[in-house]
């Protein structure tokens, strides 16, 4: 594992499966993106309206795409673009039939690397997988880096004994980015998602315990 400067892209496409996946997730890598000079932008694939939580009355799809649009705006994103593929079924799609709306994207505003979930999904969800899978189709056809979020073994392992959740973390030495972050803005884009935001929510207890790093992998060769 190295030290923790990240790529100097000057665009970032970040692509996601649900709102809140660029807050909860991702946030943290986002913000120190922007903080850095980079242009953001977020392709997010679902409406979410699968979601077991339900912090705020009303319709889940609309709820979760009004707080996508103000979590990104707390990050710095410039541009979103929410799609309605059925949360919950992604993998009823095929990653290259995924990718060509996030080929368009990154054409669109000239991506220089795609940023992602770790193939296994992180949380467990087939959901995050797949949105991977599409990002990995389009990078290959696009010749562009991709990096994917992950969390320690440690993390992961603390998480399911405690909250019997399906987490999947790597060993140290399969990692290759230690990345110091300020997680003031990520705190701040998670409270726009009063609908998943609840206090007692595991993504809370993994944040405590990732601290003020986050890391991620190396998923092409380019870079």
């Amino acid at each position: 594992m190295t030290g923790g400067q990240l790529p100097g892209w000057r665009s970032v496409l970040a692509v996601i499966a649900h709102p809140d996946d660029e807050s909860f997730g991702l946030g943290a890598i986002l913000s120190t993106f922007a903080e850095g000079g980079a242009e953001l932008t977020v392709l997010c694939l679902t409406r979410g309206e699968a979601s077991t939580l339900h912090g705020v009355s009303g319709e889940l799809g609309d709820i979760r795409a009004r707080e996508l649009a103000a979590a990104a705006e707390v990050l710095g994103v410039s541009a979103v673009q929410l799609l309605s593929y059925p949360d919950g079924h992604l993998a009823d799609t095929a990653p290259g039939e995924l990718a060509i709306p996030v080929i368009d994207f990154a054409e669109r505003f000239g991506a220089q690397g795609l940023l992602v979930f770790d193939p296994t999904g992180v949380t467990g969800h087939p959901d995050h997988r797949q949105a991977t899978a599409a990002a990995r189709a389009a990078a290959a056809r696009l010749d562009l880096p991709l990096l994917g979020w992950t969390l320690p073994a440690v993390v992961a392992d603390a998480l399911n004994r405690e909250y019997a959740t399906a987490f999947v973390g790597h060993r140290r030495g399969d990692i290759d980015m230690m990345v110091p972050v300020d997680r003031r803005r990520q705190y701040q884009a998670v409270r726009e998602h009063p609908s998943q935001a609840l206090p007692t929510s595991v993504l809370w207890k993994r944040l405590e315990l990732l601290g003020p790093f986050e890391y991620l992998r190396w998923l092409t060769d380019t870079r």
